[in-house]
């Protein structure tokens, strides 16, 4: 039995790509705004973090 055959007996699983897509895209949103809007000096320092020590 394929994995899709599972999916549709369950009620509703619709909604939980839906919601599961939504919550991603807005995840996405705000991070593009906020590294848009973000302090440049707070985005070198963050960048160079991986480069210190």
């Amino acid at each position: 039995m394929k994995f899709i055959n599972y999916l549709e007996k369950i009620t509703g699983v619709d909604i939980y790509a839906l919601s599961s897509f939504s919550i991603f895209f807005t995840f996405f949103l705000i991070m593009t705004i906020w590294a848009w809007k973000a302090d440049k000096k707070l985005i070198d320092q963050i960048r160079q973090i991986p480069l210190e020590n």
